[in-house]
């Protein structure tokens, strides 16, 4: 790749891409646990049994839609050996089992198919200003003083998640309003998309920014009256307001993925994918997963994607670091696990950097794509050809048809074209490109919460109506012959499997209450499969999404059975314990 094509990808850095801020500040850290992956294999010398370790009896929902009901589980070796009718399972039995009785709804572990680990780590702990938080601006403001009076003086007021583009009139939060909030403390707030900084005057100060401070190239600091605005634009400023910001250690990362992996298990996952490891530090970020769970075993689940992207590197460059570190194709273990090939398109819709046939509402461009052709069909083979199976970010039309030209040149050709390929978030669609990426046999995994939060953004002032209503198509793309899957894109929005699945079905806007293109709707069944089994094919987990005989005893006790409730509660339901291999995970 050129330094110029380098430049470009880095520039539409977003949710699934190396953002040089979170490079910055976390890469040294993650850095320092090595380049050696060492599985810990907790399962190992587990044996399964002809009796039962533990029989869990109850109300059992069992994401089989051949017996969808039982009332009793046996499980041995982690794996369930018996399931149905009391009666049934009752010779499983010996002395030696515990039984166990859930208060609540014995359902499968709901599978996240694509979130982030590493991107998130740099805001976790800043104070949430998002639209889920805060309904309107003056809200945005509030929840910042808040933070700012509980601030002990000199230190930083951190605010993320920002998204103007959700209240009327897209208002930036300008240094005069943030110096209002707090005039002594530094404030930062981070912009959802990560293409924008807001400041104050201290923060300014703090990082020796001035009036008259050059911008750098490649980033701006908003100006106006002879004074900066507080608005700072793109990474290579960014950084410098960030310069004097404190950078994390080594034991802080690590007990903040332990955090997002635990609210992962409060939501009932047992199963997920980091849609996109190596992004910051290499093969260090996939060591130091593996060193966690050596220490402990992790709360949930964790498949990687493998970033086709290394700083100096080509991508059939990365894929042989990735290999020489002995990184390869279901490479680790039963809980850290390497199975995919990221390669990111496009940017953000709602950050206008996803790739579109025609303009934004407003504009004169409709945003561009992270490659040429010929360097996409590059990334995509060094992964490929490695067995691989590719995971495609496509978030506009041109970017979803850009991509589809290439898995249509590449694939039919491959001795690895049938790895359960899959397109990331496939935002904006046509018909056509639906039929082709059933013919494919590529699969799709929608941000539901693209509706849901940015439905009303999209349809009025950025995308307008028609691309609005094809936005996350389920069902038409089931309706194809696409298998399809619900993720969060955490931090995008949080991991809430059950939401998806709502907004699936509903597809209603926060903002104003009305349905987006309800012939999208998703019936309950469809969505409950699309965060169960048909997530966990997708990420090549055949042995979990549901409770069978010969899977593994992955599942989550719910206050309610969102099989037989009316999804408009599903978003309240309220996850008491997660288990893995039968084994407790998290307890509310």
């Amino acid at each position: 790749m050129s330094d110029e094509q380098t430049k470009e990808f880095t520039m539409s850095a977003g949710c699934c891409s190396a953002h040089p801020v979170t490079q910055d500040h976390l890469g040294a850290a993650l850095s320092s646990a090595g380049t050696t992956v060492t599985a810990a294999n907790h399962a190992a010398g587990k044996t399964v049994g002809a009796s039962a370790e533990i029989l869990v009896v109850g109300t059992i929902a069992t994401g089989n839609p051949a017996a969808p009901l039982a009332e009793a589980m046996a499980i041995s070796g982690g794996a369930i050996i018996g399931i149905g009718a009391l009666k049934d399972v009752e010779g499983l039995v010996d002395s030696s089992t515990k039984t166990v009785k859930p208060e609540g709804v014995v359902v499968p572990g709901l599978i996240e198919p694509h979130m982030h680990i590493w991107t998130s780590l740099l805001n976790l702990t800043w104070t949430d200003v998002s639209h889920e938080v805060c309904a309107t601006f003056d809200d945005v403001v509030a929840v910042l003083k808040t933070a700012a009076a509980a601030t002990p003086a000199g230190q930083y007021v951190l605010g993320k998640l920002f998204d103007p583009s959700l209240f009327p009139g897209e208002p930036d939060l300008t240094l005069d309003i943030l110096d209002q909030i707090s005039p002594n403390n530094p404030v930062i707030v981070m912009n959802a998309s990560m293409h924008y900084l807001y400041a104050n005057t201290a923060a300014f100060a703090a990082a020796g920014i001035t009036y008259d401070t050059p911008d750098p190239v490649g980033g701006n600091f908003g100006r106006a009256d002879g004074k900066l605005t507080g608005v700072i634009g793109e990474a290579p400023a960014m950084m410098m307001v960030l310069a004097t910001f404190p950078k994390p250690s080594a034991q802080e990362l690590a007990a903040g993925i332990t955090e997002i992996l635990t609210e992962c298990a409060k939501q009932g996952v047992t199963s997920l994918r980091e849609g996109a490891t190596g992004t910051l530090a290499g093969v260090s970020e996939l060591a130091m997963l593996h060193q966690l769970n050596g220490a402990k075993r992790l709360p949930v689940r964790v498949s990687t994607a493998q970033f086709a992207i290394m700083a100096g590197k080509t991508p059939e460059q990365v894929a042989q670091t990735w290999k020489d570190a002995g990184v390869t194709p279901f490479s680790g273990d039963e809980m850290v696990r390497a199975d995919a090939w990221k390669v990111v398109a496009d940017g953000s819709n709602q950050g206008r950097s996803g790739y579109f046939m025609q303009p934004y509402l407003g504009e004169n461009n409709g945003g561009h794509g992270n490659w040429t052709p010929e360097t996409l069909r590059g990334a995509i083979r060094a992964g490929l050809n490695d067995g691989w199976q590719i995971n495609l970010h496509t978030n506009g039309d041109a970017a979803v048809e850009m991509a589809l030209e290439a898995m249509e040149e590449i694939l039919p050709g491959s001795a690895n074209a049938d790895l359960r390929h899959a397109f990331v978030h496939y935002s904006v669609t046509t018909d056509d490109q639906l039929a082709r990426t059933a013919k494919l046999g590529i699969s799709a995994t929608f941000l539901m919460n693209h509706v849901l939060y940015w439905g009303a953004a999209f349809r009025d002032t950025i995308l307008g109506a028609e691309r609005a209503d094809r936005l996350d198509r389920v069902a038409s793309a089931i309706k194809a012959g696409i298998n399809v899957s619900l993720h969060s894109d955490y931090n995008v929005s949080k991991v809430h499997p059950l939401l998806s699945a709502q907004t699936a079905v509903l597809r209603r806007l926060q903002a104003d209450g009305s349905v987006l293109n309800a012939a999208e709707s998703a019936t309950p069944a469809q969505a409950l499969a699309a965060i169960t089994r048909d997530a966990a094919w997708q990420i090549h987990a055949d042995d979990r999404g549901s409770l069978e005989v010969g899977k593994r005893a992955d599942y989550a006790v719910l206050d309610s059975n969102p099989w037989t409730s009316d999804p408009e509660s599903w978003d309240k339901i309220v996850v008491n314990e997660t288990y893995i291999d039968g084994t407790l995970a998290f307890q509310a």
